[in-house]
């Protein structure tokens, strides 16, 4: 018979006192609208799993699509800006 082990370690990994950093933190925050973005692009695409896309359907996931790719473009141009010596973009 073979004995079932817990794997503690796994468990344990995400305790309260392994909390994110500030670091980690600020870094989420950066990433918010693309997550929001990315949020809303899932929710249009999971609305016409059931059925046959309407016109309307097709608008909002193209709205959807091109605002997730806009909130991409502006994390990239921020990082960017961010890593130029002199602050040029």
């Amino acid at each position: 018979m073979e004995h079932i082990v817990t794997v503690q370690d796994a468990v344990t990994a995400f305790a309260d006192f392994m909390e994110p950093t500030g670091a980690e933190l600020d870094a989420i925050e950066r990433e918010m609208p693309v997550i929001l973005a990315d949020v809303e692009l899932l929710d249009a695409h999971i609305t016409t799993l059931d059925r046959i896309p309407s016109e309307l359907d097709n608008r909002r996931i193209r709205r959807a699509r091109r605002r997730a790719l806009a909130a991409r473009v502006a994390l990239l141009n921020r990082s960017a800006g961010a890593s130029l010596p002199g602050g040029a973009a």
